[in-house]
């Protein structure tokens, strides 16, 4: 089971917004707000990330930027001047363009890919809450970012010349684009807290998260959790806890929840039926387990986010 794969499925609600930005200096673009866990790479030239109560920080080729929670922030050509909110540069482009945003002007230009992911849950993301509010991947010639270099260089073609399935491929180009700067962030920084994340570079505990997640169902025990994977249960626990933050049987609630609440968004299912699916034999168990975990329980959490799916 590859549980990082497995978390990314269950969380994501649809396809990427994407663009590519070609800019010539002076310039600046505002984009309050974004709903979205944002990323920018530079693929020419240079810019600067501007972020509420922080110091600018300059992007140059081969950059990305991920904010995992997304929110306001501005590219622009200087580390302080005017800006123009991306919705007035967006007004300003010529009907029917393609998804290349053309700011002209006189100075040095940059091209910047821009896009977000469209996730489930962002503030309690399985995954991106576990990101700091910005991930800053320098330009470098590590063996892992050629691998990032050639998926940029794909999602920037397909860009630019958009052809029959192009979104498909933005989709899915963009989702490994997400895995490496993960893996790219995990391997830079050793000193990372204490998360499900963390825990999957350890055998013992990776392989017990992978066995939750292939079966979510199963009335796991700690004994039998710790004979699967060779330990006693007094290490498993210990390493698990020290590594993942939390002890097995609390992270198994939480995957629980979150695979609950992806079939009350996108199936019909009676709640019955999913909580046996994930491993409640009570309604009643499973409700008040959801309700403590997402804070509404699962008939109003169904309600609330199955507002864009087709009525029977």
């Amino acid at each position: 089971m590859d549980v990082l794969t497995d978390v990314l499925a269950v969380t994501k609600t649809g396809g990427t917004a994407t663009a590519r930005l070609s800019a010539s200096a002076p310039w600046g673009v505002e984009m309050s707000d974004v709903p979205v866990a944002a990323f920018h790479a530079v693929i020419q030239g240079a810019c600067w990330l501007r972020l509420p109560g922080m110091e600018p920080i300059q992007l140059v080729a081969g950059d990305i930027t991920l904010m995992a929670a997304g929110g306001g922030h501005a590219l622009s050509s200087e580390p302080t001047g005017p800006l123009t909110s991306l919705e007035d540069i967006l007004r300003a482009q010529p009907e029917g363009s393609s998804s290349e945003v053309v700011i002209p002007g006189p100075g040095p230009a940059a091209k910047v890919i821009c896009g977000g992911y469209r996730y489930s849950s962002q503030a309690n993301h399985p995954l991106l809450s576990l990101l700091p509010p910005v991930v800053h991947l320098p330009a470098d010639q590590s063996p892992g970012r050629r691998d990032l270099a050639d998926c940029l260089r794909m999602l920037a073609s397909e860009l630019l010349e958009r052809g029959p399935g192009s979104q498909t491929l933005v989709d899915r180009l963009v989702d490994v684009l997400l895995v490496h700067i993960v893996r790219q962030w995990l391997t830079s920084h050793d000193d990372a807290g204490a998360s499900w994340l963390r825990g999957l570079r350890d055998p013992e505990v990776a392989a017990t998260i992978a066995l939750m997640h292939e079966r979510p169902a199963h009335p796991w025990t700690i004994e039998e959790l710790a004979r699967r994977g060779g330990v006693s249960r007094a290490t498993l626990v210990r390493r698990f806890t020290a590594l993942a933050g939390e002890p097995p049987q609390s992270y198994l609630t939480r995957w629980r929840m979150e695979l609950a609440a992806r079939s009350l968004r996108e199936g019909r299912e009676p709640l019955g039926a999913i909580a046996g699916s994930v491993g409640y034999t009570s309604e009643f168990a499973f409700s008040r387990a959801f309700t403590r975990a997402r804070g509404e329980s699962p008939g109003r959490y169904r309600s609330a986010h199955r507002s864009g799916l087709p009525q029977p």
